[in-house]
């Protein structure tokens, strides 16, 4: 007779408390098997005296024979009394034993139908089972954070996209309302404008996906002409802002991608020069040897700006802001909110380390820690090179 298969598509078989159930009664009647055994084979040799033949009044008197047919059926008896004692002793223990495993089962459960403020918080002595608790809770606390990131990645994206879509709507109702009454060249300047900012957008989205599925080529170059070619790129718009732009620039050998680290490097000084103080703000970068960390580079952007608090730990998720949560009306100050978010997903490109701290007087830091090149020889004070 064929089993029906279980809902999931296995067939039953034994669960693992009848098995251990099952494996306790054959361990303890193979164990008592082998006492009688050996019991059974010690009778057989012991002395045998006919007292029979000796003293007829003996005749009473059981034989070894006798003993051992006894003795068998008295081993029958307790075999079977020890295999009762081994199956109920066997399911108690395998229940005791399985309870933690059956606690992570249902929070398994509950996390498959997509529950995951749950945690098991097994307790008791380190082992097997509280390891295997502590590893579930773990997961489903990045799972849980992950899964609220992405929610909020697909809210803001989708906020994000609508908006340049609703202004360039506006924009077209209102033309069509009063034709007379437009200047047309300044319409379309606002749409270009507009219609801009959401390829931006769909650029960097489609950037950021491509840095989490597609590892980039790596080849060994030094970050300080990296570096450099950055701080000529945003110097212009740091001293449109009064920002006072320095560096001190030394070499620094890498193994990574030189278009994904030039990226890097300008989001973190565009970042630094938009959310910086509206006048009179600095900004450094520093490249060199990580002194924590030898044979590898070190990448520090400092800026002034307002001050940030709890949302520093957030700010490389995509659309986050750290002045807000919209973007500024100056249209040169207008960031889509995914500089960080591809900072962080190059630097995870090149198992490198990313940290930023908040400045005690405003502003932020950030340190980007990255694999050295073979050779590395990033401490010669003789190339050191300090612009202002």
């Amino acid at each position: 007779m064929n089993r029906q298969p279980a809902p999931s598509g296995r067939p039953r078989r034994l669960t693992a408390r009848m098995k251990l159930t099952l494996t306790y009664a054959l361990f303890v009647v193979v164990a008592g098997a082998l006492s009688l055994i050996v019991v059974y084979l010690a009778m057989r040799f012991v002395p045998y005296y006919p007292l029979a033949d000796v003293n007829p009044q003996a005749a009473a008197i059981a034989t070894r024979p006798d003993i051992l047919q006894a003795l068998a059926k008295a081993s029958g008896v307790a075999l079977l009394f020890l295999a009762l004692v081994g199956l109920g002793a066997g399911w108690l223990i395998a229940g005791r034993v399985l309870r933690p495993l059956q606690d992570i089962t249902r929070a398994a459960r509950r996390a498959a139908h997509g529950s995951l403020d749950h945690r098991i918080g097994l307790t008791g002595p380190r082992d097997e089972f509280t390891e295997l608790s502590d590893t579930f809770d773990d997961m489903l606390g990045r799972l849980q954070r992950s899964f609220e990131a992405q929610q909020r990645f697909a809210a803001n994206a989708s906020h994000e996209l609508r908006t340049p879509l609703a202004v360039s709507r506006t924009m077209l109702d209102v033309a069509v309302a009063d034709p007379d009454g437009q200047d047309y060249r300044r319409l379309v300047s606002r749409l270009r404008e507009t219609n801009q900012r959401g390829i931006d957008i769909t650029d960097a989205l489609l950037r950021l996906s491509a840095l989490e599925h597609t590892p980039p080529t790596m080849e060994h170059l030094d970050l300080a002409d990296t570096a450099r070619a950055a701080v000529e790129a945003v110097r212009e718009e740091a001293g449109a802002r009064h920002i006072t732009l320095g560096a001190d620039i030394r070499p620094a050998p890498v193994t990574g991608n030189g278009v994904l680290l030039r990226q890097l490097t300008l989001n973190l000084l565009h970042n630094a020069v938009r959310h910086n103080l509206p006048t009179g703000g600095t900004l450094s970068l520093t490249t060199g040897p990580d002194p924590a960390r030898p044979g590898r580079a070190l990448l520090t952007v400092t800026n002034t700006g307002p001050r940030l608090d709890d949302t520093v730990d957030r700010l490389t998720e995509p659309f986050l802001r750290g002045s807000g949560r919209l973007a500024e009306q100056d249209s040169t100050r207008r960031g889509h909110g995914l500089g960080l978010a591809i900072v962080a997903s190059i630097v995870r490109a090149h198992h490198a380390d990313l940290t930023l701290t908040a400045n005690p007087g405003g502003g932020l830091t950030v340190r980007a820690s990255l694999p050295g090149a073979p050779g590395d020889d990033t401490a010669a004070e003789g190339n050191q090179e300090v612009t202002r």
